[in-house]
């Protein structure tokens, strides 16, 4: 709050103020006052009112200067009300007052929504593993009609692959109620991935490189297992047809990090999209050409890293490779 700012806002009644001592003097003037006594009454006047204009700004400059430090501070700003005491005057009781009913109502609301989404999310996950028996069903079929095994399975492996999407995606916003932080092995983690999708990488006779992925890393297991999934998808999907898939995995082990470097020769990403293709639902140019592309799926893996803590970059050479970078720090307070 600041001085020029404060009789900017009371300059109307100045000027009425003003307006009425002038008429006072002439009265006293008129009645033929004496000069001392006049000027007596307007000293006295005009210290009454600055003093009281005075400890007015004080007493409000303090409360609103207050008030701006708190909102600076807070990260939450609507807890704002909760960060300083009473104002001592009833303009600002009244501020306080609606700071705190427009909170509440606030809170009220946040929770309702809250309600609603986790009912929502509690359906989706109930789909899911109500679409996943049929799946189950579908697959036992193929088993048992070798002729049609190959074709059905990659369709349905890339069906289960859409609702687990649906399933991760909807646990994703609130998926630290569903971390279990422990050593994992990123060779049993990456094979369980490979396995999974052994009936694609074998239709387009796929190669898959691995190098130095005995080794074990911070994390959760199933979300790790996830963000290959994903990677290896993309791989699949955006292959090259004139050359053969090969889809190398390695990692790197460093006094403070594990980096794990997984890299495809696919069709790559044209420079333009590649700052963008960790935003929800992009999909650039390679998307635009599959219409089978969400977008959704390197945004999911993001999100998932970044509440991991765990780091992710991409580069990539138009028709030529594509690598995506993880690291993941390391922590003995884990494993003791």
């Amino acid at each position: 709050m600041t001085l020029s700012g404060f009789i900017k806002d009371r300059i109307l009644g100045y000027v009425i103020r003003i307006t009425a001592l002038v008429m006072i003097v002439i009265f006293m003037f008129a009645f033929k006052l004496q000069v001392q006594a006049i000027t007596a009454v307007i000293t006295v006047l005009v210290i009454a009112v600055v003093s009281f204009e005075a400890w007015e700004y004080c007493r409000k400059k303090n409360f609103y200067n207050r008030v701006m430090k708190a909102l600076e501070d807070i990260d939450k700003k609507y807890l704002v009300s909760e960060m300083f005491d009473k104002p001592g005057f009833y303009e600002g009781d009244i501020l306080v007052e609606v700071l705190n009913e427009s909170n509440k109502s606030m809170a009220e609301n946040v929770a309702k929504y809250r309600r609603k989404s986790k009912e929502f999310r509690e359906y989706i996950e109930m789909w899911v593993h109500e679409a996943k028996l049929p799946l189950a069903t579908m697959r036992l079929m193929c088993h048992n009609n070798p002729g049609i095994e190959n074709k059905m399975a990659v369709q349905l492996g890339r069906i289960d692959d859409y609702i687990e999407n649906v399933l991760y995606y909807a646990r994703s916003e609130n998926a630290e109620q569903d971390y279990v932080i422990k050593e994992v092995s990123l060779k049993k983690t990456f094979g369980n991935v490979a396995v999974k999708n052994r009936e694609t990488l074998q239709m387009i006779d796929a190669v898959i490189e691995t190098d130095g992925l005995d080794i074990g890393v911070m994390t959760d297991g199933k979300w790790l297992e996830f963000i290959f999934g994903q990677l290896m998808a993309n791989s699949i999907k955006y292959y090259s047809p004139e050359r053969q898939l090969i889809i190398s995995v390695r990692a790197e082990k460093t006094d403070d990090r594990i980096t794990v470097y997984f890299r495809d020769n696919g069709i790559g990403i044209d420079a333009a999209d590649l700052p963008k293709v960790f935003e929800k639902s992009f999909t650039g140019q390679n998307g635009r050409k599959d219409s089978k592309s969400t977008g959704m799926g390197l945004y999911i893996v993001k999100n998932l890293c970044e509440r991991l803590e765990h780091g992710i970059t991409i580069e990539s050479v138009k028709d030529e490779y594509t690598e995506v970078k993880l690291v993941f720090t390391k922590n003995d307070f884990y494993r003791m």
